[in-house]
């Protein structure tokens, strides 16, 4: 196939305007378009195809990496059925949100009910997913939807990797149990990975600026196993004068040697993504968030 990564991409080309398939790809981007539980904004579900859309702009050289898109970058195709599951939830969940929670109201309990059955059936389609991927050899990189999608993809990856280290960039905590009465709520993801995943080892936070008092106190509970580095901490320490490669190595030095990423949006200061469902004032600049990158690097951190 003759491929000019300087021409404008067709329409039907893949993410990035790239000609790979998934099996030819190092990297195989699965798209997980659900959210059931956002509980302000919400179109996270539109979030796989409007990214393959926009990335087709994107021009492929990199000035620090050169063209890593060489070793394959592909996105598997829209699932409809975990559409469909995403789009029931929601229907579902509305009203119990709206309600603040389903309290004693025997409709608004059986709607969580069905809410929480749609959610595990999503993360079982995730963790098979990525494990398929990962036993092919490929490096299954997971594209939400709200941020409850990635449970199955840190379990199939923690297996893997026992004692794996999480950096977690968010403005949430998202350590939440059963927020609203939804046990896997996108405001619960975590406190759902360190209570059902006993592989992962470290969960290191960065950006967090709007918690609750539980959430706070299960981080001090952890016992040094969620390590969470404040947005209003960080700032201090820029107005003092310490650059953000010091910071930033600080982080990574509270991670293991294995990292998986997960990264919210609302963790980037909302002027850079207006649009996120939760946005909370601060957060961390793009050229910040790629410095952490950097820093995983220099600290020989192995990103997976």
């Amino acid at each position: 196939m003759t491929f000019d990564p300087d021409a404008a991409a067709p329409a039907e080309s893949g993410l990035f305007g790239l000609p790979f398939s998934p099996e030819d790809s190092r990297v195989v981007v699965v798209p997980v378009p659900f959210e059931a539980t956002t509980s302000y904004g919400g179109g996270t579900s539109r979030g796989p195809a409007a990214m393959l859309e926009a990335s087709r702009q994107i021009d492929l050289y990199d000035h620090e990496t050169g063209e890593p898109y060489r070793r394959g970058i592909a996105m598997l195709p829209i699932p409809a059925e975990v559409e469909e599951w995403g789009a029931s939830a929601k229907r579902l969940a509305g009203p119990v949100i709206e309600a603040g929670g389903p309290g004693d109201d025997p409709a608004l309990r059986k709607a969580v009910g069905a809410v929480n059955a749609l959610s595990e059936k999503m993360n079982g389609w995730v963790y098979a997913e990525t494990s398929r991927w990962l036993d092919a050899g490929r490096m299954p990189v997971v594209l939400g939807g709200d941020h409850s999608v990635p449970f199955g993809a840190i379990r199939a990856w923690a297996e893997r990797h026992p004692g794996l280290g999480i950096l977690h960039l968010d403005a949430h905590a998202d350590l939440r149990a059963a927020f609203e009465g939804f046990t896997w709520s996108h405001a619960s993801i975590f406190h759902n990975v360190m209570t059902r995943i006993p592989e992962v080892g470290k969960l290191v936070q960065v950006g967090l600026r709007d918690l609750g008092r539980s959430e706070k106190q299960m981080i001090d509970a952890s016992g040094g196993r969620i390590v969470p580095f404040y947005d209003s901490d960080l700032a201090a320490e820029k107005e003092r004068g310490t650059g953000w490669a010091e910071l930033a190595d600080r982080i990574v030095a509270a991670l293991p040697p294995t990292v998986y990423l997960s990264w919210d949006i609302d963790g980037l200061d909302p002027t850079l993504c207006p649009s996120t469902g939760t946005p909370v004032p601060g957060g961390l600049g793009w050229n910040e968030a790629i410095g952490l990158l950097r820093a995983l690097i220099r600290g020989n951190r192995r990103i997976v």
